[in-house]
């Protein structure tokens, strides 16, 4: 079969990978979780990009100022990772990414790419304020995770890019971190209703800074930068939360679908916010 004619290639480096991007395009095949699922009975037609064995896209670093986390890393890696107190609602997001033979082969940038409205690692990432890294042969650039995704399975991908990593700043190390998700069972379930919480409080219980961001309450999910605002030196304290009406997720857009209805949605989104930053104030 002649280069032109191929559907499979298996870069072994990065730069290999935006060279075959480069060249022929296609569909970058990582942990595969998602992509078959999505064919269906389908064949393949169009050229495949399987970076599985690209090890350098794999892994976790850690400077003074971020956390490095390969796009290739996969949910597994993410719970045994020594990440800081902040990273607990990922670790939790982590154990709800299908089951454990989907988590040791689910990855990072495989959920990101995917751009579910239900994806379970967005929430806790916005709420981390994370940057995502995309790379191709003529660039390295990067884009705050809430602006590469754009709707229901829509990023700022470039056919010609690869998401290489996800990057989260260390401003919030120490501070507690929830995610809760609500669905018709516990376990294999697509959320309808996801919360991720950040809370940073002084030595006297006062809010510092506040995150949240909910997800499968729109076609993206959302931070609530409005209430973020809203708590700001408020006393952390049990019951602070009775104070949040529905005005502060307004920025919300449910919708009705087979799991809720987008009445259900907004009513839940508002309880599992408050029980969320009830839990980073409970949290030891």
């Amino acid at each position: 079969m002649g280069e032109q004619n191929r559907l499979y290639f298996r870069p072994r480096t990065l730069s290999e990978t935006t060279d075959t991007l480069s060249r022929h395009g296609g569909q970058i095949l990582s942990g595969g979780t998602d992509f078959f699922p999505a064919l269906g009975d389908r064949p393949v037609l169009t050229p495949v990009v399987d970076i599985s064995g690209v090890s350098e896209l794999r892994g976790i670093s850690y400077s003074d100022t971020e956390i490095r986390i390969g796009g290739l890393t996969t949910w597994t890696d993410i719970l045994r990772a020594p990440l800081p107190r902040c990273f607990d609602a990922l670790k939790a997001a982590a154990r709800e990414v299908g089951s454990i033979q989907i988590q040791n082969r689910g990855t990072v940038a495989g959920n990101l790419c995917n751009a579910s409205p239900a994806a379970d690692g967005v929430p806790p990432l916005l709420a981390l304020d994370a940057e995502v890294e995309l790379a191709s042969q003529s660039e390295v650039r990067r884009l705050p995770l809430s602006q590469f995704l754009v709707g229901n399975r829509k990023t700022r991908r470039r056919g010609d890019e690869v998401l290489s990593a996800v990057i989260v700043p260390r401003s919030l190390d120490d501070a507690r971190s929830v995610f809760l998700k609500l669905g018709s069972r516990r376990y294999l379930v697509i959320s309808i209703v996801m919360v991720a919480a950040i809370l940073d409080r002084d030595a006297e219980g006062q809010i510092k800074q506040a995150r949240v961001a909910v997800g499968s309450c729109s076609a993206v999910a959302q931070r609530l930068i409005e209430l973020e605002r809203y708590l700001v030196s408020v006393k952390a304290e049990r019951g602070f939360t009775d104070r949040i009406s529905a005005e502060h997720l307004s920025v919300l857009s449910p919708i009705d679908d087979v799991r809720a209805t987008a009445d259900y949605r907004r009513d839940a989104a508002l309880t599992l916010v408050k029980r969320a930053l009830e839990a980073c104030v409970e949290a030891r």
